[in-house]
């Protein structure tokens, strides 16, 4: 499956992945500015959370809830990582065993531990305002 779109696309697109992905574990490949946060923010919105969503580069996850507490989905930023030792320490294994929706940024620093079961999202940069989406 393959989008070319504007953010102002993005709830229309996300509404689509949802629905034709097969797993809630999501790796974001895509070079620097490309979209993945922004994208991750209208896949949190169009599941029903109000919450913030900024990239959790710094702290490497963010968890983002529904209204009445429930936990909704994890998202990874593993940018800053040195290697897949890193994402072992911090216990990377329980976070994707959850039931919760995963969202990962720069999977691509820890290819031996992402799940067999993620669904790969390219995002390819067209030019300054449009973006071409790949679902693999």
């Amino acid at each position: 499956m393959e989008f070319i779109y504007k953010e102002e696309d993005l709830s229309n697109i996300v509404k689509q992945l949802i629905e034709k992905s097969n797993s809630k574990t999501l790796a974001f490949y895509a070079p620097m500015g490309a979209g993945k946060t922004t994208l991750i923010k209208a896949f949190i919105k169009e599941l029903g959370s109000k919450d913030n969503v900024s990239s959790p580069t710094f702290g490497l996850v963010n968890e983002y809830a529904l209204e009445n507490g429930e936990l909704l989905a994890y998202h990874f930023d593993f940018y800053r990582l040195e290697d897949e030792v890193e994402a072992m320490d911090m216990g990377i294994d329980d976070y994707l065993t959850s039931d919760s929706w995963i969202f990962m940024e720069w999977p691509e620093k820890i290819p031996n531990l992402i799940p067999k079961d993620v669904q790969e999202i390219t995002i390819e940069i067209l030019d300054e305002s449009t973006r071409r989406l790949k679902l693999s």
